[in-house]
């Protein structure tokens, strides 16, 4: 060591010089620092590196033991000057070789100090001095302490920190390896780093060497590892270049963050997300439609999904004359004929507690079950039977107590049900309920319609029969009567009657022909200013108490369309326009055409309608409710209305109570051939 020979040197020196001088001034030159007690403690001499390394000039033979402001053991504690290693070597009249102290300067800094403190003895060996060498080591101790903290940072990491050289071979692996991929910091020093890598993925381990090499940091790339149990483990790894001291890349220090639970989390986010997209569309579904057959199948395909069952039905509530099967309506996941050769399920303890709506039955494993495999004829699975191990059944409950049905799901895997797919199905089972009764409901209200409308069209057609002959008849004795006889007019007012009530017979078997879809239309083409002024021309003959003003922007506006059906609703929207204006004498009839349809607009002066009452009017048998003095049944709008729709047009309706109305249609002037 470079102190020992100096010290050995001094020793020598201060031994045998006559003349100390040279020897001090040989020393003042060194860059380590020196300085030189007497046997009393006092320092007698100091270069200038000690004078640096103090912070401070001492005062020769006054201060003694050390120049420094303060001196401490490295523990921090402070050593008294009778403790010094100076002291300590002239009391022993030993050499104190390599004791490390720190020193604190003026200014507070501190430094750590090796201190070399060796006696000189004169010729008769009376020791006479001590020469100390003092050597800074603070950057030494603040490196070991930094390499201290950093691997202990490392070796208490959770996360995996290994280092590799630029072939790829393991120099260094920390607990954290150890308990992430089950190797041991001796089974894995040495070996290639692919050991942990799948060899699906080795091409990353090319691309990482190669960006290493480059002296570019890989960060955060997410990737898969291999433990030593053969599982496998999603990681996110950062990859550094490791340097020598002259800044070449001699390997890489690799970080590597399992990253499982993320993922998981990120897998039941989706989940969540995909879930409640489900349940959302699903929600829609069954809320805008009254089919039965879909709403089940909806629900069941649905709640198969969010389950993740191999395979969901729904069995209706039905038994048989034993009281004993029940009958599958959907199934999602399977052929129906699978249960088809089998039979509907029995009455036993498995499904029975479903079906009387005791509640949810969910079972890891149904083999392991005690309410399993004890009815004949197959106690247990028949052969062939969906492989059933998880198990999870919901019944559907109407909103007064019935139990419609269940919702059964199943999966060859046992634990694969949970409390959150019992709550998903369970909520899907609520809105199923609520959509199967309106459907129901819906059900019994159409064939109540039904049954109305085959009486409408029955009645209509008795009708007709007894109210022609009673026209013919009561023509035949208007004819046979004198002009002058008082029962002429008798015979006139019974023949209106019966036109009436022949027009609102026809209104009912219209009305029962467009329920039924059968309402036939013969499409011709014919001049639409023509009809118009032909039926305003014969209902004006009719009408005394108002004047039909026509306004017809062109000559002629020639149309396809069913040429009576139109003539029908003209007639009905001046019927009701001279009808519901009684107060008034002017109704307005304009024809005119825009963008190839034909428009025609009929407006009165009378009563008007509500604004909150229009989108009504057009309703089967609809009647205002301050309009109900007026004759009619309510169908006369709703005739036209659908006339007009079939014609592939639109009726509208503007009006301002006191201030009248304008009913209007357009039809497009060219029909579309599946129109017809």
């Amino acid at each position: 060591m470079i102190q020992s020979t100096h010290l050995n040197y001094l020793s020598d020196s201060l031994d045998k010089a006559s003349d100390i001088t040279s020897v001090m001034h040989f020393m003042d030159h060194l860059a380590i620092a020196i300085y030189v007690c007497d046997n009393s403690g006092r320092i007698v001499y100091y270069n200038a590196a000690a004078a640096k390394l103090w912070g401070r000039t001492p005062a020769t033979g006054h201060d003694q033991w050390c120049g420094a402001f303060k001196l401490m053991s490295p523990n921090g504690d402070t050593i008294e000057p009778a403790c010094s290693p100076v002291a300590m070597a002239i009391k022993q009249e030993v050499a104190f070789d390599n004791e490390e102290v720190i020193i604190e300067r003026p200014d507070g800094e501190k430094l750590n100090i090796q201190m070399h403190s060796m006696p000189v003895y004169d010729v008769e060996h009376k020791l006479t001095h001590v020469v100390s060498t003092l050597v800074d080591v603070t950057e030494q101790r603040k490196g070991e302490a930094k390499q201290a903290m950093l691997a202990a940072i490392i070796e208490s990491s959770d996360d995996a920190i290994i280092s590799k050289n630029l072939n790829g071979i393991i120099t260094s692996w920390n607990i954290g390896a150890e308990r992430m991929f089950g190797y041991t910091e001796a089974e894995m020093i040495g070996k290639p780093i692919v050991t942990i890598i799948p060899s699906d993925y080795r091409n990353d381990e090319l691309m990482i060497l190669s960006k290493i090499r480059n002296n570019e940091r890989v960060e955060h790339f997410e990737t898969m590892r291999l433990t030593k149990s053969g599982s496998l483990i999603p990681v996110s790894l950062t990859i550094s270049p490791i340097k020598d001291k002259n800044g070449t890349v001699i390997g890489a220090s690799k970080i590597a963050r399992d990253i499982s639970r993320q993922k998981d989390a990120e897998k039941t986010l989706l989940q969540n997300a995909g879930n409640l997209e489900t349940m959302n569309n699903l929600g829609k579904l069954i809320s805008q439609t009254l089919d039965i057959d879909k709403i089940l199948q909806n629900v069941t395909d649905a709640t198969t999904q969010l389950t993740g069952a191999e395979f969901g039905a729904f069995f209706y509530n039905t038994t048989d004359n034993n009281n004993e099967a029940y009958m599958l309506y959907t199934l999602s996941g399977a052929p129906k004929e699978v249960f088809e050769k089998l039979g509907m399920p029995r009455n036993t303890d498995i499904f029975k507690p479903t079906f009387a709506g005791e509640g949810i039955i969910r079972v890891d494993d149904i083999r392991k079950d005690e309410r399993y495999g004890k009815n004949a004829p197959y106690y247990g699975m028949p052969k062939g039977h969906l492989p059933v191990v998880s198990y999870l059944a919901v019944p559907v409950v109407s909103k007064d107590g019935t139990v419609i049905g269940g919702l059964f799901y199943g999966h060859p895997q046992p634990g694969k049900f949970t409390k959150e797919h019992e709550d998903l199905v369970s909520a899907i089972a609520v809105q199923a309920a609520i959509a199967l009764d309106n459907a129901k409901l819906y059900e019994e209200v159409r064939q109540l319609s039904e049954k109305k409308d085959e009486f409408i069209s029955q009645a209509s057609h008795e009708l007709k029969t007894p109210i022609t002959s009673l026209n013919g008849f009561l023509q035949l004795i208007d004819s046979s009567l004198e002009t002058d006889d008082q029962n002429k007019d008798f015979i006139k007012i019974a023949l209106k009657q019966v036109k009436k009530l022949s027009n609102l017979v026809s209104d009912l078997l219209d009305v029962s022909k467009l329920e039924g879809g059968k309402l036939p239309l013969s499409f011709t083409h014919f001049d639409l200013v023509q009809l118009t002024r032909e039926v305003v021309t014969q209902f004006q003959y009719s009408v005394k108490s108002h004047t039909i003003e026509l306004n017809f922007k062109q000559d002629d506006l020639f149309v396809y369309a069913d040429k009576q059906r139109i003539e029908q609703v003209i007639i009905n929207l001046l019927s009701n326009a001279v009808k519901y204006s009684p107060r008034a004498n002017v109704v307005k009839v304009e024809t005119h055409k825009e963008d190839h349809r034909a428009i025609l607009a009929i407006r009165d002066f009378g009563i008007g309608i509500k604004e909150e009452l229009q989108e009504h009017i057009f309703s089967r048998f609809y009647r205002v409710e301050d309009q109900a003095n007026q004759p009619g049944l309510g169908i006369g709008l709703y005739i036209c209305k659908e006339i007009i729709h079939r014609h592939n047009g639109h009726l509208y309706v503007e009006s301002s109570p006191a201030e009248g109305s304008i009913f209007w249609f357009d039809i497009p002037i060219e029909q579309k051939a599946s129109i017809i």
